[in-house]
C-alpha cells in the first residue's frame, strides 16, 4: 500500500529538468530523505536555485526565437514578392537595412534565385521555390521549438511554486517543532 504523507507532482522529468516534489507530511518526509530540517532546507534552496538558472536559460532560448522568428517571415515575404514580380517586367525597389539603423535603396532585377545566411559566415543561393521551402522549413521548426520552451517555462515555474512551498512547508513545521519542544520544557520545570 503507498503511502500518502508525501507525493510527487506526477512529472518526474521533463527534459532533464526534474520534477519537484509535494511535501504533504514533512516528519515523514525527513525521515525517508534522510535529513535534518538545515540540511533539507539547505538541498531545496539548493533545487530552487537550479531552477532560477534554468528558467534563465529558457528565457533567453525563448527571446532569440522570438527575435529570429519575424526575422524568417520578413525574408519569406521578400522571396515571395519577387516570386509575384517574376515575369511581370516591374520593376522592384526595396529598402533594405545595410547596418542597425541604416538603410539603402535598391533596384532588384528579376532572379531567379537568392542567397540566404545559413549561419557561421555561410551564405549559400538557391532558387526562388527552394528558399521558400527552406525559410518555411525554418520558420515551422522555429514556432514548434517556441511552443516547447513555452511548455518548458511552465512547467518549471509549476516546479520553482511546488519547491517555494515546500520550503515555506517545513520551515514552518520546523518553528512549531521547536514551539512544542519549548512548551515542554516549560512545563516540565514548572
Amino acid at each position: 500500500m503507498a503511502s500518502s504523507s508525501s507525493s510527487t507532482s506526477g512529472v518526474t522529468e521533463r527534459r532533464g529538468i526534474p520534477g519537484a516534489q509535494f511535501v504533504e507530511d514533512v516528519q515523514t518526509y525527513l525521515t525517508q530523505s534522510g535529513l535534518d530540517v538545515g540540511s533539507a532546507l539547505a538541498f531545496l534552496q539548493e533545487r530552487l536555485q537550479q531552477y532560477k538558472l534554468v528558467e534563465m536559460k529558457l528565457l533567453a532560448q525563448q527571446r532569440d526565437l522570438q527575435a529570429k522568428i519575424p526575422d524568417i517571415e520578413k525574408c519569406l515575404d521578400v522571396v515571395a514578392t519577387l516570386q509575384a514580380k517574376k515575369g511581370t517586367g516591374e520593376e522592384l525597389i526595396a529598402d533594405f537595412e545595410v547596418s542597425e539603423g541604416i538603410y539603402s535603396r535598391a533596384r532588384v532585377e528579376e532572379t531567379d534565385c537568392v542567397c540566404l545566411w545559413l549561419g557561421a559566415n555561410v551564405m549559400l543561393e538557391y532558387s526562388l521555390e527552394e528558399a521558400t521551402g527552406l525559410l518555411q522549413k525554418n520558420l515551422d521548426n522555429a514556432r514548434a521549438s517556441l511552443e516547447v520552451l513555452v511548455a518548458d517555462l511552465q512547467f518549471l515555474r509549476d516546479q520553482v511554486t511546488i519547491t517555494q512551498v515546500t520550503i515555506a512547508r517545513v520551515y514552518n513545521w520546523d518553528v512549531h517543532q521547536r514551539r512544542i519542544q519549548q512548551a515542554a520544557a516549560t512545563s516540565a520545570q514548572d
